[in-house]
């Protein structure tokens, strides 16, 4: 079993910052590509960042330059810094895995969502 551990949501004034965290642990052999979605009322969840397991990044387009994806020593966890926030930021925030785990199934596991609100 594997578990996602979200953190780091909150309220936040237009052009401000938040920085949100997931770790991932239980019975994993290894992480392919670890990340972050949203979704916002009445819209399709969408990608914010992630990252794989040679330190590639991608971003969604309307984060671009603004939202920057990293990885703890560990590699199991990731944390997204979310600079110049604005209000079509607010969503609730996703963590996302694509992992091997110790019994060698590949699978994706979603963590419980961290809200995000940006006040203008």
């Amino acid at each position: 079993q594997v578990q996602l551990v979200e953190s780091g949501g909150g309220l936040v004034q237009a052009g401000g910052s938040l920085r949100l965290s997931c770790v991932a642990s239980g019975s994993i052999f290894s992480i392919n590509w670890m990340g972050w979605y949203r979704q916002a009322p009445g819209k399709q969840r969408e990608l914010v960042a992630g990252i794989d397991s040679s330190g590639r990044t991608n971003y969604g387009d309307s984060v671009k330059g603004r939202f920057t994806i990293s990885r703890g020593n560990a590699k199991n966890t990731v944390y997204v810094q979310m600079n110049s926030l604005k209000p079509e930021d607010t969503a609730v925030y996703y963590c996302n895995t694509n992992l091997r785990t110790q019994a060698m199934a590949s699978s994706i596991y979603w963590g419980q969502g961290t809200q995000v609100t940006v006040s203008s």
